[in-house]
Parts: structure tokens; C-alpha cells; sequence
């Protein structure tokens, strides 16, 4: 359990530093179902966007997401994953 404080006047959003360690491990989030919910598509979108920013191991990740999921949700998942680099 964290017991600490975060500063939310000094704290930087993951979207400003999008490093890509933080985005495999947001895709590791979903694929694991820390939260208590496996969400594929979250998992490759941000696997994606790792690996886009230079995180090797996260392309097999993604491969491995991709291989349970369907057509439609990789096709969601990829457009998220533009929407967000769009954005950011």
C-alpha cells in the first residue's frame, strides 16, 4: 500500500514525459489486471506507444497481447494509441 504524498502542483503527467518504461509498465497494468480487470486493448495501446518510443521488449508484449484478442480490438487498440500520440 502506498503511504506517501504526491504533489500534484510539481507532479508531471505520464502524457508530458511519455517515457517509455512508464508506458510498458501501464500496458503491463492492464495485461496483468492489477486494477482486478484485464483490459486488452489498454494493454496493447500502451505497449504500442512504448514501443514506439524505443521499448524493445514491448513489442513482443504486444504480439502477445494481440494474440488473444480480436481484429476489432486491435483495431481499436491502434487507433487509441495514434489518438494519444496526436494529442501528446
Amino acid at each position: 500500500m502506498f503511504q506517501g504524498n504526491i504533489d500534484l502542483d510539481t507532479a508531471i503527467p505520464v502524457e508530458a514525459t511519455a517515457i517509455p518504461d512508464v508506458l510498458f509498465e501501464r500496458g503491463l497494468y492492464w495485461a496483468s489486471g492489477r486494477s482486478g480487470v484485464v483490459n486488452l486493448v489498454a494493454a496493447h495501446k500502451w505497449f504500442n506507444l512504448a514501443a514506439l518510443k524505443g521499448r524493445a521488449d514491448a513489442i513482443s508484449m504486444r504480439r502477445e497481447v494481440a494474440a488473444m484478442m480480436s481484429d476489432a480490438e486491435i483495431a481499436t487498440a491502434q487507433r487509441e494509441a495514434r489518438a494519444w500520440m496526436t494529442a501528446h
